[in-house]
């Protein structure tokens, strides 16, 4: 998978291929170059991961509610 896989995964998608790439580089069982190129691929999975965690905690900031009941959405920094 490329970079440009990632950047089109969403949130539960890129988790699982972190899961994975973790599992692998924790057993021990790949070659030095594999275990480089699993480690670069996690950390932009990790960053994916991230940002998309971060976009959802903004749209949840940006809910407004009346009474308890949600009414809709405002800036999140207003």
């Amino acid at each position: 998978m490329s970079d440009a896989d990632i950047t089109q995964m969403n949130f539960e998608q890129a988790m699982q291929a972190l899961e994975t790439v973790v599992g692998q580089l924790e057993r021990g069982d790949v070659a030095l170059d594999e275990s480089i190129a699993l480690y670069e691929r996690g950390a932009q999975l990790k960053a994916h991961c991230e940002a998309k965690l971060k976009d959802a905690e903004e749209k949840v900031a940006k809910i407004t509610l009346s009474d308890g009941v949600p009414t809709g959405t405002a800036p999140l920094d207003g």
